[in-house]
Parts: structure tokens; C-alpha cells; sequence
């Protein structure tokens, strides 16, 4: 049952009868009132600030007989001290008044605080470690630079950019693969990059942002000849499954061969289009072969060594079909 003296100084209790109902009985209010300026004196904060408190709905208060403004003592100097300590970790008043207004705990209010401080942070991390590769550059190499540092101004958004590349050329790809491929293609921008990290994201971001670089990585990995790929998920499945299992063996530096994934890596390409492998069938995909092109080959490099490793998922593809040009050679030799 609700009280409705509730706000103005009273509470309000219920007590039994002897006949069993329940009576509302009300009683005089002995919480301490002070007034604003003694609020102000006694938690060091100024008039004006108490003022705009109240004004933002951070403070409650009570008007007087005369319409001063008063103040619950205990209450308003916890609720006080509790703004100054969010404040001091840098919550904003929107923040501060969820929490106050029991509309998020401080748990979540400070979680959701960390969050944005990492973002801020993460920004201007990636803001000097540009101006850091702008210093350590050559002068008359600092306007080529600073033009492609201009292209990835913020990590996330470079991040961004070169994964919808990619999306616009694995369209086929069933999401979970499609994440499995950027988690090995991709590099995150880093949380506190070095100068070189960040002129190297500027590149690979300048390099897919370029159109002639988008019909290279198409036509390497679909190879339109001799004919268009009409089983593109069950290709795209069984290229990636080759390329993840030769990419041990080009990290440790073999060189191109033919053999069991040489084989498995035409299968995928004949079985899309209904074929078989055949030596002329490996002479076919190498028609228009763009995978010597400098381009894409800078890409693969980039991206190792921004994931410091020694080979990346498009270098075991490049291995790939150096063994596939190895195994037309030989096959024109023989």
C-alpha cells in the first residue's frame, strides 16, 4: 500500500486493528533538514554547483515555508560525495544520474566507463605512433607518408575497411568461415602500436582501397578459366582446408612441390567447375595468373609482418601455385 504523504516531510505506517485491518497511521518526519549553504560548507562545494545539481536531477531538495531550498542532511551529503568520487574518475553527468537514479549499478556504469577510456586510449595511441612515423621518415619522403597515414587516421575504421574488401571477394563464404579467414588474414590494429606498425596498416589500408588491386586478389583465388567456378562454397571450403595445411610447411621455408596438396588444391578447382584434374586443366588456371603481381604480394607481406609470423595464409596460396607452375613445367619438359 503506498504512502501518499510520501515527499512532503511525513512517513507513513500501517498498524492492525484488533478487528484485523490494517490502519494507516501517520507520523512526523525527524530527519535533519540544512539548508544549501550549510550543504555547501559542510561537502565543499559551491552554491552554484549545488544548485545545478538540483537543476539536472542529481539532487533532490525540499522546499521551505519561504521556498528555500532544503536538503536532507545525511542523504544529500552521501549522494555529494558519491558525484564528486565518480566525477574524479571521470564519468559524466548522464553517467552519474543512471547510477544516482538507480537506473544502472556502479558496476555496469564503471564497466561501460573502462570501455570508452580503452577506445580513447586505443585512439590516441594509434594518433602517436603516427606522428612518431611521420618524425622518424626521411623529408623528402614525409608527403608521401603523411598522405598514406591520412588513409588510416584510426585503426578500427582501417580494420574495417580492408575486412569488407575481403567480404566483397569471398561473398560466398558462409560467416563462420568467412571469420575464420579474416582471423588469419586480417591483422587487429594493435592496442598500442609502433610507428612501423602503423605505416604498415596505412599501406595494406591504401593498397585495398585501390581497384585494380580488388580484380588481382578476385582473379587469383577464383581463376576464371577455364570457366567460372559453379560450385563456389564447396571451391572456397576446399581451398581454404589446402592452404591451412601447406602453411606449416612454407613457414618452415619448403619450397613449392608437387604433390598431395598441389593435387588437393587443383581437386578444388575441378571439382567447382564439374572437371578433373589434367595437365591441361593445370595449364588452364594458370591462364591470367595474377599471383606474381607486386601488389598483392606487398599485401601478404604486410600482413605477416604485422602478425610477426614468418607466413601467412595468402603466402601457403602463392606456394601453391609456384608448385602448380613447377608441375606444368615439368609436365611440358617431360
Amino acid at each position: 500500500m503506498s504512502c501518499p504523504l510520501s515527499g512532503f516531510g511525513r512517513q507513513c505506517q500501517y498498524a492492525k486493528s484488533s478487528s484485523g485491518v490494517e490502519v494507516q497511521q501517520t507520523v512526523t518526519d525527524s530527519t535533519r533538514l540544512i539548508s544549501i549553504g550549510e550543504l555547501a560548507r559542510t561537502t565543499d562545494h559551491s552554491v552554484r554547483t549545488i544548485r545545478f545539481y538540483c537543476d539536472e536531477g542529481i539532487l533532490e531538495a525540499r522546499r521551505s515555508a519561504g521556498g528555500h531550498r532544503m536538503f536532507e542532511a545525511e542523504g544529500a551529503v552521501e549522494r555529494l560525495r558519491l558525484v564528486r568520487r565518480l566525477r574524479a574518475l571521470g564519468l559524466g553527468l548522464g553517467a552519474i544520474a543512471g547510477v544516482l537514479q538507480e537506473e544502472r549499478s556502479i558496476s555496469e556504469t564503471i564497466a561501460a566507463e573502462r570501455v570508452r577510456v580503452d577506445n580513447e586510449y586505443r585512439s590516441l595511441a594509434w594518433r602517436r605512433a603516427s606522428l612518431h612515423a611521420l618524425e622518424t621518415v626521411a623529408p623528402a619522403e614525409r608527403t608521401k607518408r603523411l598522405a598514406l597515414l591520412a588513409a588510416a587516421q584510426d585503426g578500427r575504421a582501417a580494420y574495417d575497411s580492408i575486412v569488407r574488401f575481403w567480404r566483397r571477394i569471398l561473398a560466398p563464404m558462409t560467416p563462420d568461415h568467412f571469420d575464420g579467414y579474416i582471423a588469419m588474414s586480417v591483422p587487429e590494429p594493435p592496442a598500442d602500436p609502433s610507428a612501423a606498425q602503423v605505416a604498415a596498416y596505412a599501406e595494406m589500408t591504401s593498397l585495398v582501397t585501390r581497384p585494380e588491386l580488388y580484380a588481382v586478389a578476385w582473379r587469383q583465388i577464383w581463376r576464371p578459366n577455364p570457366e567460372p567456378a559453379r560450385d563456389e562454397l564447396g571451391f572456397l571450403s576446399g581451398l581454404a582446408t589446402v592452404c591451412i595445411d601447406v602453411l606449416p610447411v612454407v613457414s618452415a621455408g619448403v619450397q613449392p612441390h608437387t604433390g598431395a596438396a598441389l593435387d588437393r588444391f587443383v581437386d578444388a578447382h575441378a571439382a567447382a567447375r564439374g572437371q578433373r584434374d589434367s595437365p591441361q586443366f593445370r595449364q588452364q588456371l594458370l591462364v591470367a595468373a595474377t599471383d606474381m603481381d607486386r601488389r598483392i604480394l606487398r599485401y601478404w607481406n604486410l600482413t605477416a609482418e604485422l602478425f610477426e609470423t614468418p607466413a601467412t595464409i595468402g603466402h601457403a596460396h602463392h606456394w601453391l601455385y609456384n608448385a602448380l607452375n613447377h608441375s606444368v613445367r615439368r609436365s611440358e619438359i617431360g
